[in-house]
Order: structure tokens, then sequence, then C-alpha cells
């Protein structure tokens, strides 16, 4: 029998770690844990998101501060209040919410967020952690930090000796990625599109984690049996079952097909798409911790 991810439930017991974290920082050394998130414009998929966070945030017992600012914002003025919250003590993470308007620079306001308060993970001294295999300082982006956790709930700490496949090569998310699995003593390959013979590359994974954002794009025979399969990609489709004009989100990977050969695999929607938003409530607690001394929680 195939295991089915199920990312809701895994996201709810990491939120459970987080407050209990939460809580447990603000008894020990009276901190509590501060978010900031900033939005900028009126893009409705960025608003709905950053609702979800600031709700999720207070959820967790953080203090959760907002800042929306119209689209005619300048450099300068975002600038300058990233510097601010960079400077506020009470603030442990910061979160500016991408894309930013086409007229702002958002790589340079991305660098300009301290790396201990960078919770997404985005930062160049973080990514440079990553890579250097300190993860007792950095931050790990959200999405690769998630579904790392589902392939420490099925494989353990160590990987030794399994191969693992990452297709896409992304800064945000499949270069990440393959340095989790590095750090975890996987032996892994970075597949992408100029890859050749991707399908047979991705036969040798025991863990073949899919992020190109091309639509059912691994069929069942790339999948080695019994591997697990960890699907980040979200594509919509069209879903003419469902009445005319109607779409349906799909993930990178055939579900149906794969599921009869791999021994675990995550569904799209319901798998990795929940864990992002949880991992960036547990970068922020781990952030609140180490400017507290205190131990962060392992997630």
């Amino acid at each position: 029998m195939t295991t089915v991810i199920d990312g809701k439930q895994v996201a709810a017991s990491v939120i459970e770690t987080v407050k209990m974290a939460t809580a447990s920082l603000e008894k020990q050394s009276g901190v509590k844990t501060g978010l900031a998130v900033v939005i900028v414009g009126d893009d409705p998929a960025s608003h709905a998101y950053v609702n979800s966070k600031s709700k999720m945030a207070k959820q967790c017992g953080f203090k959760s501060v907002q800042h929306t600012l119209s689209a005619e914002t300048t450099q300068e003025e975002l600038a300058a209040l990233v510097s601010s919250l960079n400077a506020d003590r009470s603030i442990h993470g910061i979160l500016v919410q991408l894309p930013l308007p086409k007229h702002l620079n958002s790589e340079a306001i991305i660098q300009s967020i301290l790396p201990e308060k960078d919770v997404d993970g985005l930062h160049v001294v973080n990514a440079g952690k990553l890579a250097t295999g300190d993860l007792e300082t950095g931050l790990v982006s959200c999405t690769p930090a998630g579904a790392m956790v589902f392939v420490r709930r099925m494989h353990g700490e160590d990987l030794s000796g399994l191969n693992a496949v990452v297709i896409g090569r992304s800064n945000l998310f499949g270069k990440p990625m393959a340095q989790l699995l590095l750090n975890a003593n996987a032996t892994v390959t970075i597949a992408h599109s100029r890859t050749k013979d991707l399908p047979a590359v991705c036969r040798n994974a025991d863990i073949l984690v899919a992020a190109v954002g091309r639509p059912q794009m691994v069929k069942a025979d790339w999948v080695k049996p019994g591997a697990t399969v960890i699907d980040v990609g979200i594509n919509r489709i069209a879903a003419p079952e469902r009445g005319e004009g109607k779409t349906r989100l799909v993930g990178d990977v055939a579900f149906e097909e794969a599921s009869n050969v791999a021994a675990v695999i995550t569904p799209v929607p319901g798998g990795v798409g929940p864990m992002t938003i949880a991992m960036l409530m547990a970068n922020t607690v781990i952030a609140g911790h180490r400017a507290a001394g205190q131990t962060p929680p392992k997630f």
C-alpha cells in the first residue's frame, strides 16, 4: 500500500510545537516572539497569503505586525521600513511578501533584512550557511525545510546510502533542498531542463523531489518502485469534467499513476503546500529563541 502524506496533519503538528515553544520562551525569558509581514501593492493572491500568515502568527501566540504599503511606495520608503524593523528588538522575523511591484528592486530589499531575522531564508548569508552545512545558526527557506520534515519522518535523520534526485535548480527551492538532503548524508543529483535522459536519472532515486512547474511531467515509469516522491509543483490545468471554464490544481507528478509505483507520495493540493506557512512560523520561533539566547526547538 502506498502511503499518501497528509501535509495538513504534519503542518498541524509543526504548529503545535511552535505554540509550545512560543509559550515556553515567553514564560522562561519574558520574550514574546515577533513577526512583521510587509506587503506592497494590491495583488489579491499576495494579500490572501499575507492574511493567512498574519492569522497563523496570532494563533501561534506571536506578536504579529502587518505593514500594508501602497503600490506607489518608493525603494527608499520600503528600505527605511525594513531598516526600522531590523532595529526593533521586539521583532524576530521579517517577511517581505514577493513579488513586489515592478519598479522596486526586490533583491536589494531581501538582502537588506538582517540574516538572523530573514525567516524566508532568502538572504545570501543564510544560503551560504546552508551550503557550508551550518544548520545551527542559519535559517532555511520554508518550502524545502517543510519537504525535509516529510523526508525525515519517513527515513529518519540519516539518509546514508540513499540516492536523492531533485528536479529543479531554483535558488528558492531546488538548491536548498539538495543541500538539506546532502547534509543528511544522501547522495544527491540536481536534475533540470538540460539534463540528458531525465527519466533514467529519476529512476535511480530512492527519494525523488519534483519542483519544475510543469504539470504532471513525472510519469510512473520515471519512479523507482518503492521510492519516496515529494511533489512541490502547483499548477492549474483545465478541468472540463467540472464544467466549462473550470480548473483544478495538480503537481509536477502524475499522481494517480505514480502512486501505483511509489511507496510514499505527497498529493497536490494538501502535501508540501501547508508546510510552507508552518515552517515560516517555525523559523520565526527559532529566531526568537536565538535572539533570547535560548536553545531553539527542533522540527
